[in-house]
């Protein structure tokens, strides 16, 4: 539990940091920073060995890392347009989704009615003032997060370490460079610039990404899909702390009954067998 808090919190921190560079990158050139120096650090990390590997495992890494980009370029659009404690809710529908698709309960259907209804209290057409592009952005970016927990599991077991994350992250980056140039320009070689993204990588994606990888050798995905939908209250926080983001009564009573109903899920959940490293 606590690899996953500690990615939960380092992800966020990321994410508000992130935020100061889109004016001048917009969100494809800041993820284009993210993975490529997340790629470097990870590769003279682990330095990841092709040689036999089998097909079925390089194949997992490569989705893996296309999950990667999809997930991240949609998340940092949604967060040019909502903020980010709401974001990440709309976000956190695809490891919830997870979380209920891998348990059988019938009681479960409980936790699904408190999320959807902080979910719909969320939408555009409930709350007006928020952004429909960005809403669609966020679930997209829910449906990539839920590719990347299964994939991660399958990588996980594959590659040792996190030499498969570190492959991963290369593929994402080689799929972004086309849109994050062209959003970045030459403002991609800024130092100033640079700097920051160096630090948005190590807190958004090398570090949260190897917690998150060992935290998933050790538990089922679907416990691990309910400890992450903890990510909403701590966007939340992050927002208000670092970007003045406040909240409104509707959207913080939105924001509780999707946690609520992560709370009841991980506590009707039990204790769950190891994932097989």
């Amino acid at each position: 539990m606590s690899l996953v808090m500690g990615a939960i919190a380092s992800v966020q921190v990321g994410a508000a940091i992130a935020t100061t560079l889109f004016d001048e990158l917009g969100p494809a050139g800041t993820v284009l920073l993210r993975t490529g120096f997340a790629a470097v650090a990870l590769l003279l990390l682990w330095r990841p060995r092709l040689r036999g590997r089998t097909g079925n495992g390089l194949r997992d890494a490569v989705l893996f890392g296309l999950a990667l980009a999809g997930m991240n370029l949609s998340f940092y659009a949604a967060l040019d347009r909502i903020p980010l404690g709401i974001a990440v809710t709309f976000e956190f529908t695809g490891p919830f989704a997870v979380a209920v698709a891998a348990s059988r309960r019938a009681s479960d259907l409980l936790w699904v009615a408190l999320a959807a209804g902080g979910i719909v209290l969320l939408s555009p057409g409930i709350h007006g003032s928020l952004d429909t592009t960005g809403t669609l952005l966020a679930l997209l970016a829910g449906a990539f997060w839920a590719m990347y927990i299964v994939l991660a599991v399958r990588v996980g077991r594959a590659f040792s370490g996190g030499q498969g994350l570190t492959l991963a992250m290369i593929v994402a980056t080689v799929v972004l460079l086309p849109s994050g140039i062209v959003a970045g320009g030459g403002d991609l070689g800024d130092p100033g610039l640079l700097a920051v993204g160096l630090a948005v990588a190590l807190l958004s994606s090398a570090i949260p990404y190897s917690l998150e990888m060992e935290a998933l050798r050790r538990l089922p995905k679907g416990t691990f899909g309910v400890l992450m939908s903890l990510e909403p209250a701590v966007a939340a926080l992050v927002g208000l702390v670092a970007l003045g983001q406040g909240l409104s009564a509707n959207e913080v009573v939105a924001i509780g009954l999707v946690v609520a109903a992560s709370a009841g899920a991980l506590s009707a959940a039990g204790t769950p067998s190891p994932v097989e490293a």
